[in-house]
């Protein structure tokens, strides 16, 4: 059994590739961006576990956390706050991305805020979040919170906001996704959303023994409740 997750410089294909080639006996996929009847391939060569994301139709098996839900948390929290006019800077055309954009349009029209829904283009990194906060900021109407795809995201708008001496929170919430290592630090100290990597890994793990040991054929998922993080970069609008 063996556990994969590939840097920027090796593409998913070439890493499950030499995987295989190693003979693995099971594939645990870390947020794979692969269209989903690649995954239902690959099953037929070694049991494949996805963790992270959704596979709406196929044999994998699928520890992931409700996307929709998590993005929802964040926006129930701001309202509650008093916010209104609430952004989203989405992570691209990818599965998790469009289950975020969804829990963000639905939670919106859930508190009848259809008119301050503002989706803007982003992906996973902080030079996207840099781009979409100058967006915000060159458009004359900056929201009273932005709520960025993960965590890298939201560090680039932090950066971008700084840089232009608008305050957070005091001016401007902001939110981020995944509650990663850089999000815990003092000099961010951003509120985001957790996914219970300790419990996905611990689920993964299990199903791929089961596939290898049981011989359970048949395709499980398991899908966790997110965890609402509030740190230091969420507060009450500046309108009060």
């Amino acid at each position: 059994m063996c556990l994969c997750s590939w840097p920027a410089a090796r593409d998913e294909h070439t890493a499950v590739e030499t995987l295989l080639a190693f003979r693995s006996e099971a594939l645990i996929l870390l947020g794979p961006t692969a269209p989903a009847d690649t995954f239902v391939s690959l099953d037929r060569k070694a049991p494949v576990i996805v963790v992270g994301r959704r596979i709406a139709d196929g044999e994998p098996d699928v520890v992931r956390s409700a996307d929709d839900e998590g993005v929802g948390l964040l926006v129930d929290h701001m309202v509650g706050l008093g916010h209104r006019a609430i952004a989203h800077i989405d992570g691209g055309k990818g599965v998790i991305s469009t289950d975020r954009r969804r829990g963000y349009r639905t939670a919106m029209r859930r508190h009848g805020l259809d008119a301050h829904i503002r989706v803007l283009h982003g992906d996973n990194t902080e030079a996207a979040g840099e781009r979409a906060a100058r967006q915000l900021l060159d458009s004359g109407e900056l929201p009273t919170a932005v709520v960025a795809y993960n965590d890298q995201c939201a560090i680039g708008v932090l950066a971008a906001l700084q840089r232009a001496g608008v305050a957070v929170p005091g001016e401007v919430s902001v939110a981020g996704y995944d509650d990663d290592t850089l999000s815990r630090l003092s000099c961010f100290d951003l509120t985001t959303v957790s996914q219970g990597a300790r419990e996905q890994a611990r689920y993964a793990v299990a199903a791929a023994v089961e596939r290898l040991d049981q011989d359970r054929a048949e395709p499980r998922e398991v899908v966790l409740t997110p965890e609402l993080v509030v740190r230091g970069t969420i507060a009450e609008p500046r309108d009060g």
